[in-house]
């Protein structure tokens, strides 16, 4: 009888230990799991933002350089485009307390919580 609570002592050390390894495992590759796609995230999002800067930008001298020749002066042109980003500089000063920090949290609590559904549904 001593001998099978020996053994069964013996049983239950090594399935103990077996299970911590798959575990640890387990948590090693979920901790890639989660550092790639925070990676892959983080690549995809800028890329899209130097997109958008570059598009902003050239659009931005065209914008200067069509206005230049309406005026018949580039510096005109130039001018007038600096005044509408300093008008809406002013406005978003003005409204990022009231409006635009509000939005902007609220689209990265959604952008969050549909990540979470996203691997809920993968699961």
């Amino acid at each position: 009888m001593e001998e099978k609570k020996e053994k069964n002592i013996e049983e239950l050390i090594a399935d103990a230990k077996s299970y911590i390894d798959a575990r640890v495992d387990f948590i090693h590759l979920k901790s890639v799991e989660k550092g790639s796609k925070l990676a892959a995230d983080l690549i995809t999002n800028t890329v899209v933002v130097v997109c958008f800067l570059l598009a902003f930008l050239l659009g931005t001298i065209t914008l200067a350089l069509y206005l230049g020749n309406v005026f018949g002066s580039m510096v005109a042109g130039f001018g007038c485009v600096a005044g509408i980003y300093l008008f809406f500089a002013i406005i978003v000063f003005l409204t990022k307390d009231n409006f635009i920090e509000k939005i902007l949290v609220n689209i990265f609590i959604r952008k969050y919580f549909n990540k979470i559904a996203d691997k809920d549904d993968e699961a």
